[in-house]
């Protein structure tokens, strides 16, 4: 079991990262830890956009959009298909925020650097928004590629279909690879198809997320628990890969 104060669980049925050779990463909440405040400003911007589309207060349009999150996965799938919003106007102003918060990572760099294989961001976010918050992150240059909601056709994660969809286009086999993801329901697609899974937490409540999404949740669709990305990945991603090569 998953204790706080730990910072990483294996679950006993896990898979290894033996013959892993594609490592894919979502981007949010994933990439940065809570402290660079990159997903609250955009948690704000989608409020803003929500509160000027429908001429609504603060409150109100806050409690719309936590709905539209709810039934339709995203935000943005709810808009375009209750208003047919154009979907790259509300990405430019969801991600119109200060990256100033973000510090350079040069463990997480050296981390994924060192992994062998291909390395891909599956982000429901934008290719800029990616780029971004990668390259401050220091890590960009590590990636060969961002599959971002674009590329999904706006249809976000956990659809099967966007999923499959990142496969086809990256030429990935699900067999040969491990993602890594903050939000549970996320993984459960990617572990029917073959994928490793990582479940990434915080390593304290994030009060800006809902709870939901930052549980340590134990169930069969979950290989791994981290709270420290960098470490797992030092310590038992590359240390695994290490003693299966050598």
């Amino acid at each position: 079991m998953f204790h706080p104060g730990e910072s990483h669980f294996t679950t006993r049925k896990a898979r290894d990262f033996s013959g892993i050779d594609t490592w894919v990463f979502d981007l949010d909440n994933t990439l940065y830890p809570s402290d660079a405040r990159v997903w609250p400003q955009v948690d704000e911007r989608i409020t803003l956009y929500v509160m000027q589309l429908y001429g609504l207060d603060g409150i109100s349009a806050r409690a719309l959009q936590k709905y539209f999150y709810h039934r339709y996965g995203t935000t943005l799938k709810a808009l375009m298909v209750e208003d047919r919003v154009d979907p790259h106007d509300f990405l430019d102003f969801a991600h119109d925020i200060d990256h100033s918060t973000i510090k350079l990572d040069e463990a997480l760099g050296a981390a994924i650097e060192r992994l062998p294989g291909r390395k891909l961001i599956l982000t429901n976010g934008s290719r800029r928004h990616a780029e971004r918050v990668a390259d401050k992150l220091g890590i960009l240059d590590h990636f060969e590629d961002v599959f971002d909601i674009a590329a999904a056709d706006f249809v976000p994660k956990p659809e099967r279909v966007t999923y499959e969809r990142f496969l086809d286009r990256h030429g990935v086999d699900p067999q040969r690879s491990a993602l890594f993801e903050d939000i549970s329901r996320n993984l459960v697609v990617p572990h029917d198809l073959g994928m490793a899974t990582v479940l990434v937490v915080p390593p304290i409540p994030d009060p800006f997320r809902e709870r939901f999404e930052q549980e340590a949740v134990q169930e069969p669709h979950i290989d791994h628990i981290t709270s420290d990305l960098a470490g797992f990945l030092q310590t038992c991603v590359l240390a695994d890969a290490a003693t299966k090569t050598g």
